[in-house]
């Protein structure tokens, strides 16, 4: 980095001052040879490089002081390419040294017989003089040196509080700002230049901390509002100390928008896509086509299927399919949520609003969800009167707070989904028609786990997988009867229920494989049953007796008195209905 370039005038400035001084010729190069600096005749030559066969070169390389008296006998200038024409009628060298380095040359030429007298006649007095020269150099040398490295490390420091994405600034003791970074202004829409400003004026909400308490009053939420722009989060002040005494503050701001997003980007489920939700079977590549084409619409969309479908999944990969995926994408269960709460939940309130409300009020999920994707599930068990609001978001893009004196404005794209039937709702009465339209504008219907059995075997391998390495247990498949059996089964439960007997069947194998034997009761007798029972093939009548068997234990299975009423069903005593359970080996509880 260090180059006698770079401090090109200073080191003119010094060749005019040793030529006024000494009346002789000088010629400054740096390391490569090439003069960066000179007098006389030189000036004109200065950026050419001069011959590597020469006493410049020798001083460079091998760092000495050279003086040449007489050019006519001297080994350097006889092999120079000159040595023939050479007009010099004396030369001295001084080698410019920082830090064991060298950094040039410093060269006077005599050019006449009374400049070659001084050189000779002063040789001691000269040297010493072009050495305090070299040192003044070499100083300038270290100062650019320090100057650079400053400058570099303020670069990285700049560089390296511009890249986090986190509000920052630095204070004196006073408040004033002396240093932030962009994501500071951006984040309260700051303009213009705000050094020197006092952040006790311009954010009010900040208090000027206490030396007593400053330890316990570290953290503090703020509420920001100007010009109708509004902020809430936590703001973090830590103390600059040096050498034991308090030198100002250093604040960083975590805005409640931000918080949920980065939320989203280290959720697991925040990198959902179409393309690994598990199955390939043509009903589940057709829902996902139509997904695709509904994240690249603003419109909002009603995702309607049975309870363990994986609604919630698709409204994830629809989002981050979509140009909002950068930002939240925040999800709300409207039925586990009391009534009550969920109109605070979803649209938030203003400080003193009602009795107990939060000092500073709070966001409601739209506002943290704003530029966003908000996720309405189980939106069938919203009341008629949040409907009503629900509506008027959808129609007019106006939030009303609780307690609010005007409406704000939002943008936020709605995802809804449900497990009940709308339409019929909307007949009884109990949903209101004109929010169903409004929610309908991109119907997706999400098949049950029946209607899209091929992707069975793949969503079983994948949940093997993600459950062995969550219970650290070595498991790598299933036992072929055991997948006859779901295969068979209805899975009223859909994908979820697949999870939850997957998850048993891990928790409970000894071995890589998982058997019959540790699939739940319930479930081998319900799917012995649909083999037995459901197949038109003709049967031997052991095969009947146990598929009625069977279908009997399922039939009194949550009566208390099960097997009394089963082996009266089937015309057999106690003692007989057990000889046949081992005689067919089928398990009951």
């Amino acid at each position: 980095m260090a180059n006698l370039k770079y401090i090109r005038e200073d080191i003119q400035n010094i060749a005019e001052a040793i030529v006024a001084v000494l009346g002789i010729d000088v010629t400054i190069v740096d390391d490569d040879l090439t003069r960066v600096a000179g007098t006389g005749i030189y000036l004109e030559k200065i950026g050419e490089k001069i011959s590597g066969y020469s006493a410049f070169n020798k001083c460079l390389i091998e760092q000495i002081e050279i003086i040449i008296d007489d050019p006519s006998c001297n080994d350097i200038c006889n092999e120079c390419s000159n040595s023939g024409d050479c007009k010099e009628f004396a030369e001295v060298c001084c080698p410019i040294i920082s830090e064991g380095v060298t950094y040039g040359v410093i060269g006077l030429i005599a050019f006449t017989e009374e400049q070659a007298k001084v050189i000779k006649n002063n040789k001691d007095v000269l040297m010493n003089f072009l050495g305090k020269m070299a040192d003044l150099i070499s100083n300038k040398i270290k100062a650019q040196v320090k100057a650079y490295e400053l400058e570099l490390e303020k670069k990285k420091l700049e560089t390296l509080v511009n890249g986090i994405d986190k509000a920052i600034v630095s204070i004196d003791v006073d408040g004033n700002i002396d240093k932030y970074n962009l994501k500071f202004k951006k984040v309260f829409n700051l303009e213009n230049n705000i050094n020197g400003k006092n952040i006790f004026k311009l954010l009010e909400f900040i208090k000027k901390p206490s030396r007593d308490n400053f330890k316990k009053e570290k953290s503090h939420s703020f509420n920001y509002k100007l010009d109708g722009y509004e902020l809430k989060g936590i703001y973090n002040i830590n103390e600059i100390i040096l050498k034991k005494e308090l030198k100002g503050y250093v604040i960083d701001f975590i805005d409640n928008k931000d918080a949920i997003k980065n939320y989203n980007k280290i959720n697991k489920d925040y990198s959902i896509t179409l393309e690994n939700i598990i199955g390939n079977s043509s009903i589940i590549n057709s829902v996902k086509k139509e997904a695709l084409i509904a994240s690249k619409s603003t419109s909002t969309v009603l995702i309607t299927g049975e309870s363990g479908t994986g609604k919630e999944l698709f409204a994830r990969a629809i989002h981050n399919h979509s140009n909002r995926c950068e930002n939240p994408f925040v999800a709300v269960n409207c039925a586990a949520i009391p009534d009550n709460l969920l109109e605070s939940e979803l649209f938030g309130y203003e400080e003193g609003a009602f009795t107990g409300a939060k000092k500073g009020g709070k966001l409601g999920k739209f506002e943290i969800a704003n530029k966003g994707t908000i996720f309405l599930d189980e939106i069938g068990d919203m009341s008629l009167h949040l409907q009503a609001k629900l509506l008027r978001v959808l129609q007019e893009k106006e939030l009303n707070k609780i307690g609010a004196k005007s409406n704000k404005f939002i943008d936020v794209r709605i995802i809804a989904a449900t497990n009940k039937d709308l339409e019929k709702m909307v007949l009884k009465g109990t949903f209101r028609e004109d929010l169903y339209y409004r929610l309908n504008v991109i119907p997706i219907s999400l098949p049950n786990l029946r209607q899209r059995k091929d992707d069975i075997p793949d969503l079983i391998d994948f949940m093997i997988k993600e459950y062995s390495r969550k219970l650290e247990k070595h498991v790598t498949g299933i036992d072929k009867n055991v997948l006859d059996v779901m295969l068979e089964y209805k899975w009223p439960g859909n994908i979820r229920e697949l999870q939850n007997i997957i998850e048993y069947g891990v928790n409970m194998s000894i071995g890589e494989i998982i058997t019959l034997d540790v699939i739940p009761n319930k479930l081998k007798n319900v799917e012995l049953e649909e083999v037995l029972v459901q197949n038109d093939k003709i049967r031997t009548l052991e095969e009947l007796e146990k598929a009625e068997i069977i279908k009997a234990l399922h039939k009194y299975k949550d009566y208390k008195k099960d097997k009394e009423l089963v082996a009266k069903a089937l015309g057999i005593s106690r003692a007989t209905l057990y000889r046949k359970l081992e005689k067919y080996k089928i398990i009951s509880k």
